[in-house]
Formats: C-alpha cells, sequence, structure tokens
C-alpha cells in the first residue's frame, strides 16, 4: 500500500478513465487511486472494475447511486483516504487536464519541502492554459483574482482543482461542515486550509483542455463560486464560518 491516494470522481469519463490509471499507476512514485464514480451512463465504473483485477492492491472503487456533486465526490473519497491512514491525498480531474506527471511535482512539495496544501497552479508563473477558447481563460483567470481580493489569499490560482493535501490538513478540517457541492468547493477548501493556517505553496502546471468526453461546467456552477465565496468570507469575518 502506497502513502499516497489521487482521487478521482468521475462521470461519463469512459474515454479517458482506462488510460489516466495506467498512465498514474506506472509513474515512478507508488500512486494508489480511488475512483468516486456517480452512476456513470457511459459505463465508467465497470471499466475500473475491470481494472481493479489488474491493479487489485492499488486501485480502488467508490460507485454511487446518482449524481450528487464534485465537492460531495471528494468528501467521499477524503473520508475514505483517512479511514486508510493515507498521508498524502490528492484532487485530479479524469479528463488529462491535469498532466499525471505533475502528480510527482505536488508530492514532492508537500512530503520534501514543508508545505501542508501543494495546489497544482495555472496562473502562479503567468496563463498556462492550453486549448480554452479566450472567453475561458479570461473567466478563469477573472475568478480567480475575484476569490483572492475578496478572500484575501495570497493565492494565484484559487478555482484550482489539481491539489496534494496532507492528511493534517483534512483531518482539522470539518468536512461534513463544505458546503459548496459544484467548483467552488475548490474555493471553500483552500479558504478554510488558509484560515487554518496551513502552509500553501502553488505548483506552476500546464493545464490542457479535455479532447475527449464533455465539460460538467454550468452557468449554476459559476454562480455558486460568484455569490457563495462573498458569503463565505462575511461569515468569517463575524466567525460564524465553521472550520
Amino acid at each position: 500500500m502506497s502513502n499516497a491516494l489521487v482521487v478521482i470522481p468521475t462521470y461519463n469519463e469512459i474515454e479517458n478513465i482506462e488510460l489516466l490509471l495506467h498512465d498514474i499507476i506506472s509513474l515512478q512514485q507508488d500512486f494508489d487511486v480511488l475512483v468516486v464514480d456517480d452512476n456513470s451512463p457511459d459505463g465508467t465504473s465497470a471499466v475500473v472494475e475491470k481494472l481493479i483485477e489488474v491493479y487489485p492492491d492499488t486501485l480502488f472503487l467508490i460507485k454511487r447511486t446518482s449524481k450528487l456533486g464534485l465537492g460531495t465526490a471528494y468528501i467521499t473519497g477524503f473520508k475514505w483516504a483517512l479511514k486508510k491512514q493515507y498521508d498524502f491525498i490528492f484532487e485530479m480531474d479524469a479528463d488529462f487536464s491535469h498532466n499525471p506527471t505533475d502528480l510527482l511535482r505536488l508530492y514532492s512539495a508537500c512530503k520534501n519541502e514543508d508545505c501542508d496544501m501543494a495546489i497544482g497552479s495555472r496562473y502562479v508563473t503567468g496563463v498556462n492554459v492550453v486549448n480554452w477558447p479566450m472567453h475561458r481563460v479570461l473567466l478563469s483567470w477573472g475568478a480567480s483574482k475575484y476569490v483572492r481580493w475578496i478572500t484575501g489569499m495570497k493565492i494565484d490560482d484559487t478555482t484550482a482543482g489539481f491539489i496534494c493535501y496532507k492528511r493534517e490538513v483534512l483531518e482539522a478540517i470539518n468536512l461534513d461542515a463544505i458546503k459548496f457541492v459544484g467548483y467552488a468547493f475548490q474555493i471553500e477548501m483552500k479558504f478554510k486550509t488558509y484560515l487554518s493556517k496551513f502552509k500553501i505553496k502553488e505548483v506552476p502546471v500546464i493545464f490542457t483542455d479535455r479532447t475527449k468526453g464533455t465539460s460538467k461546467m454550468s452557468k449554476g456552477i459559476i454562480s455558486e463560486a460568484i455569490f457563495g465565496v462573498l458569503a463565505m468570507k462575511l461569515k468569517s469575518i463575524f466567525k460564524i464560518l465553521e472550520i
């Protein structure tokens, strides 16, 4: 058993998941992988189940009954990881927007550079995004600047979803008190890590938009992030935000 677990939420990722899992498991550093599948109608979980026969001590699957949201998928994975005593727990997308080899750099940042959260950052050294239309780049970059301004976090990529946590961070945060279920979940986790005074490091990565499958972004997700962040900051000011 590895001391590091990569949590990957999936919904209709049959075109990506097999190659992604092979790539992660073949890295020089040992990573276990937990796929949390939201009852994908395309058969994603069936592909993972077949691969578990190949990697029985490395690959794991949680099948949920319906599409319950990104945030709750990660919370499910985090609780599973803590119960299994992993020391380093990762968030990663299933669509190859995150390069599997960058897991090594995030792991090294937490293990060897004394940081508690390592963020795979698209914006810490400029704008490192490939294959996104300009309006999408501006929306993402602008959202990160907005969140930084509202929350006061000294983080350039506040909405990033490629992260390594030390287990102490997830133990310190009340996972049952996480409010957001969409991409604002990423912001809330960083904000609560920041408020808990853990050391955060941004590791520059190149984000490449998916070439297979369909994006899960929606107007509701964007609205949650814009208005939810403001409410979250106000609660922290009045000491009613539960960490």
